[in-house]
């Protein structure tokens, strides 16, 4: 059966030889007797680029020359749900895999992939990531430890880790029948962000499954320093909140937490120009937080000392940036 892959990218020099190396080892293409013309109609891979700026472009031509399953194709307006659709469109395979140009994936993900889409008749199949550093500092492991923990991630399976196989809301990435975009559409184009999990909250409306296998490994690679995470999170925010002007109710209540902090932080403080009592509250209240982020820190310290200020900076930038985008995203549809 044929499998189409969709890596939607821009400005991906960093990772995306990364990405398709870990492709074209996978066993899923070794199955099907080599890398020639018999790989080329068992699998395509179709990577989508959104005007890249940088090598990107350069170095996936360079794998296209090479293999003839992977192709490049333009996304003229940039944005991830513009660059997935056109992939969707293009593509030949009966089965669609999305993947991240951030991540690496273990050599049997497509293959298990496709197997437990089939043998479990679900309509979407995903699995667990491990979150890697971006770059060898304390700051992007640090990141990498905020992204991997209860205390960071949330209720998040795929980015915590299962011990069996469940059914979930989402996933990363995803395994699709190519069919079930024929039903329910395509990714929302209006959204810049959080189109998956819009995409996978429509699929369970219309009665789809979606499924999480641990077995099922992709590494991923978020921002290196501490400025790009606190402005990829402050971003993520607002497209957790502002979908709501479409009509989009997207969020869970752990996507709301960030935002009751924030919020209810700013709130005390402003009322404490009234009142002592409101600014002991807000005090309070922020150093009941800083306090539990230094407590979680401390267990890393006997690997780097360092850990003990750039752990709680990465909380700091993950909870505050996305409580803060989450505000911002509404005072969005308000001001317009």
């Amino acid at each position: 059966m044929k499998v189409s892959i969709i890596i939607p990218c821009r400005n991906e020099e960093r990772y995306i030889g990364r990405c398709l190396d870990s492709i074209i080892i996978q066993d899923y293409l070794h199955l099907r007797q080599g890398f020639g013309v018999q790989a080329k109609e068992n699998l395509e891979v179709l990577v989508v680029d959104g005007n890249s700026q940088d090598k990107t472009r350069e170095i996936v031509g360079s794998f296209a020359k090479k293999y003839q399953f992977i192709r490049l194709l333009d996304n003229l307006n940039k944005f991830t749900s513009f660059g997935l659709n056109i992939g969707i469109k293009e593509a030949k395979g009966k089965i669609i895999v999305r993947m991240d140009a951030h991540a690496g994936y273990k050599k049997d993900y497509i293959s298990k992939c496709v197997k437990y889409l089939e043998e479990y008749k679900a309509d979407n199949v995903g699995g667990i990531i491990c979150t890697l550093p971006g770059d060898d500092t304390v700051a992007a492991k640090s990141i990498a430890i905020s992204l991997s923990s209860f205390f960071g991630a949330g209720g998040s399976y795929f980015r915590l880790g299962s011990k069996k196989l469940r059914e979930v809301d989402t996933v990363f990435g995803g395994c699709f029948k190519k069919e079930i975009f024929d039903k329910i559409g395509l990714f929302d184009e209006r959204l810049v962000r959080s189109q998956d999990i819009e995409l996978n909250r429509r699929l369970k409306k219309y009665g789809g499954k979606i499924i999480l296998v641990p077995e099922i490994i992709a590494d991923y690679y978020p921002q290196s320093t501490l400025k790009k995470f606190l402005k990829h999170n402050f971003n993520d925010g607002i497209w957790m909140t502002y979908p709501l002007k479409f009509g989009i109710k997207i969020f869970s209540l752990r996507h709301l937490i960030p935002l009751a902090l924030v919020s209810g932080l700013i709130f005390l403080l402003a009322l404490s120009l009234f009142s002592k009592v409101f600014f002991y509250l807000f005090l309070s209240s922020f150093l009941f937080y800083f306090f539990s982020i230094i407590l979680f820190s401390l267990k890393f310290i006997r690997k780097d000392i360092r850990f003990l200020f750039f752990l709680p900076a990465a909380f700091f930038c993950r909870h505050f940036g996305y409580g803060a985008g989450s505000i911002f995203g509404l005072f969005k549809i308000f001001l317009r």
